[in-house]
């Protein structure tokens, strides 16, 4: 079975995710950023509401992917936080500013995140190598999953790319999560060419397909059956 992960960024939204047959919640604020860290009220009440995992973006700013040291010192706040609250995992991501996983930052928020689930989310586009940091990763058995559209502005546009990721991944701990431009209309024709265990959504099941309106229960539904019937 596929397992999907939806975006939310209110309460409700993870009420319909749910709902809806979503395996994990991908939780956020600022959707027009790409996600920021959202409060800590919201993720108390998420965490409360619903039985499926939520992962929380710890992202201080839409800055850039690159952090200071007083921009850690606050992620590592937000990943205690997320902890503390009940949180099952968390989304994070840290590149230097010549292009490469900043090892440095990683390793102080994998220290703060000790035994939470953790995504590396899509600074993971914004490298110069994907290929090359990947084997960075690989070396951190904290990481779970990449969190990537394969460096281009929508997944699909990047299926070839995607696929390479998939295959270096295979026999490790990582698995890719494609993510960003996927939709029901185009679910069907991705994965002929992709095989990931895991997909992200967000606005492709939304209505009016846009991140600022609420999940739309049946697409996503329907976009559930269409990966589990993809000859996956």
């Amino acid at each position: 079975m596929m397992l999907i992960e939806v975006i939310a960024d209110t309460l409700n939204d993870a009420i319909l995710a749910e709902k809806a047959g979503a395996d994990r919640i991908e939780l956020i604020t600022a959707v027009g950023e790409g996600g920021l860290t959202p409060s800590y009220g919201l993720i108390e009440a998420v965490c409360q509401a619903v039985s499926i995992p939520v992962s929380v973006m710890v992202r201080p700013h839409s800055r850039s992917f690159t952090y200071t040291e007083q921009d850690v010192a606050i992620m590592k706040s937000d990943i205690k936080a997320c902890k503390d609250i009940g949180a099952a995992g968390v989304v994070i991501g840290a590149i230097t500013s010549d292009g490469k996983v900043d090892e440095e930052a990683l390793s102080v928020l994998l220290e703060s995140a000790e035994d939470l689930d953790v995504t590396y989310h899509r600074a993971f586009d914004h490298v110069k190598n994907q290929m090359e940091a990947l084997e960075v990763l690989k070396s951190y058995k904290q990481i779970t999953r990449i969190l990537t559209s394969g460096g281009a502005e929508k997944a699909p546009q990047a299926k070839e790319q995607l696929q390479e990721l998939i295959k270096s991944c295979e026999g490790t701990h990582l698995t890719i999560m494609p993510g960003s431009g996927i939709t029901p209309e185009n679910i069907a024709a991705f994965l002929q060419d992709v095989t990931p265990r895991e997909i992200h959504v967000g606005s492709g099941v939304r209505k009016n397909r846009s991140l600022l309106h609420e999940i739309d229960v049946e697409l996503l539904q329907t976009f559930k059956k269409l990966c589990n019937t993809a000859g996956i």
